[in-house]
């Protein structure tokens, strides 16, 4: 068991988002699914479903109201075994794709916009057509679906054409795959999961949003990235870093040549260290190659 931990832990502290990302699915569902079976077990099944439809999106804007988070923890919930397998599988497949191609910020983007899509739409769908009154006011959903769904067509709107092996079926381009996948959720709006369905669309649609959007200049993943790192800033204490300056006096006309040249060369150190700081600032410390942290450590010692 400790060598299981010691992998996720490794996996974790990667920095790679896109594994990041997936041992948070799976220890959650983890600890979910031990917690449930010994609360049930000890008679504690009422307090288990309510800790379980807090951290779920309920479909009524009434409940929204006091648990707004459930927009972000419901992405990372799920039903079953196979519920999560299949959301892990897509998002590591065409997730690899994203991150190879993109970088990792974007497949966080993809995510985490792709889930809250997906929550928002399957909201509406449940509160505006007259299909889902019936079920409206006490429907909840969980899943990382959406969520996977923006990153599956996300990489399909970037690369259509590329090529992946099938099972029984051999080399299919990934834009097929991700049009049947949309066209299966689109045809299950109305059967017996129907909302996580709509999730899906809400996803697909945000995942083509965003890339189009990338594609024309406007990073949308900039944004998520940026609040993410101002929380984890309340977490995670960064070093204090000092960068002192050293004055120069002036004496022959040599010396303020060479202190000139001296300057110069300052100058350019210093806009080194204000690009590291802003790097900081913006993805925190640990985003530094050792590089810069190496001329960030020999500035400080200035």
């Amino acid at each position: 068991m400790n060598s299981i931990l010691e992998d996720f832990k490794r996996a974790f502290q990667t920095g790679n988002i896109l594994n990041q990302l997936i041992v948070i699915n799976v220890v959650v569902f983890i600890v979910f699914g031990i917690l449930g079976v010994f609360m049930q077990l000890s008679g504690a099944t009422a307090l288990y479903d309510t800790i379980y439809l807090y951290l779920s999106l309920p479909s009524n804007p009434k409940e929204i109201v006091y648990q707004p988070l459930a927009f972000i923890t419901y992405m990372f919930m799920h039903r079953g075994i196979f519920h999560i397998l299949w959301n892990m599988l897509f998002l590591y497949w065409f997730g690899r794709l994203i991150t190879g191609y993109l970088g990792q910020n974007k497949i966080l983007g993809l995510y985490v916009w792709g889930g809250l899509a997906g929550g928002a739409l399957y909201v509406l769908a449940y509160n505006l057509l007259p299909f889902y009154e019936s079920v409206a006011a006490n429907s909840t959903l969980v899943g990382a679906s959406g969520a996977v769904l923006a990153v599956v067509v996300g990489a399909a709107t970037f690369q259509p054409n590329f090529t992946v092996q099938l099972f029984l079926f051999g080399p299919v381009r990934i834009k097929y795959i991700a049009a049947f996948v949309v066209l299966s959720s689109f045809f299950g709006v109305t059967g017996s999961n129907a909302g996580g369905e709509i999730a899906h669309l809400g996803g697909a649609l945000m995942g083509y949003i965003i890339i189009t959007q990338l594609q024309k200049g406007n990073d949308w993943s900039k944004s998520v990235v940026q609040f993410i790192s101002w929380v984890k800033s309340f977490f995670v204490r960064q070093p204090k870093i000092y960068v002192s300056h050293k004055k120069e006096q002036k004496t022959s006309r040599k010396s303020r040549k060479s202190s000139s040249t001296s300057k110069s060369s300052k100058n350019t150190s210093q806009a080194e260290i204000d690009a590291i700081l802003d790097k900081i600032s913006e993805k925190g410390y640990d985003a530094l190659s050792k590089e810069e942290k190496q001329k960030l450590f020999n500035a400080s010692k200035d």
